[in-house]
């Protein structure tokens, strides 16, 4: 039987940590909570969870240098996977109550808040994910849980002549949002994998079986 792949979970003092573990070990993975450099190095994928504000996340990163920490590893070509305001912090900035919070500039863009007549957006929807989409291969017409009330709703990274162009997939609410993005080794969802019940689960396993 081939070993479980390792899957660290950035351990920064936000996100659904325990959720998204058991989502990832129903997912194939074995999971470990950690901050520490040498085990977010060697893992073969890295989570980076995150909710609440842009802000608090990434004062949260930047104390355990997770910037560094993701940087390295996209390098190195070593996947690395963000969920929900993890997702959000990989653009240029947040634009949180008017007042802007560097992001860690993976992504040109802005994460705004949505042009909505109710917010957060809470709930169920369905995505549009590109045809050769890796992450929701055999998901489709599956509906997946957002809680948020921001998002980046502009993709704008030219392509590379040499890279796979990335894949972005897009949701609705009051106007049209990233619902999540593979681009090369970096992926991430806006919406929360491991409160998507069965689809979720699947979406996650696509990943770790690519690790």
């Amino acid at each position: 039987m081939a070993a479980r792949p390792t899957v660290a979970l950035l351990d920064y003092g936000l996100g659904n940590v325990h959720s998204a573990a058991k989502a990832l070990e129903a997912a194939g993975a074995d999971v470990v909570l950690t901050a520490d450099r040498a085990r977010v190095a060697d893992a073969d994928g890295l989570v980076v969870p995150g909710v609440g504000s842009i802000a608090a996340c990434m004062a949260g990163i930047q104390a355990i240098h997770g910037g560094e920490l993701i940087g390295r590893r996209l390098a190195g070509g070593r996947p690395v996977l963000g969920i929900c305001v993890g997702m959000q912090v990989l653009f240029s900035e947040g634009d949180e109550g008017g007042s802007p919070t560097a992001g860690l500039d993976e992504w040109p863009g802005t994460v705004r808040r949505l042009q909505a007549d109710i917010l957060p957006h809470m709930g169920w929807a369905q995505v549009e994910a590109p045809d050769d989409s890796a992450l929701f291969a055999g998901l489709r017409d599956e509906r997946f849980y957002f809680v948020h009330s921001y998002a980046a709703t502009e993709w704008s990274l030219d392509p590379h002549p040499r890279i796979r162009q990335p894949r972005v997939t897009w949701a609705q609410h009051g106007e049209r949002f990233i619902a999540a993005v593979e681009n090369g080794p970096l992926s991430a969802t806006q919406f929360h994998p491991e409160k998507s019940g069965e689809a979720g689960i699947r979406l996650l396993r696509n990943w770790v079986s690519g690790l």
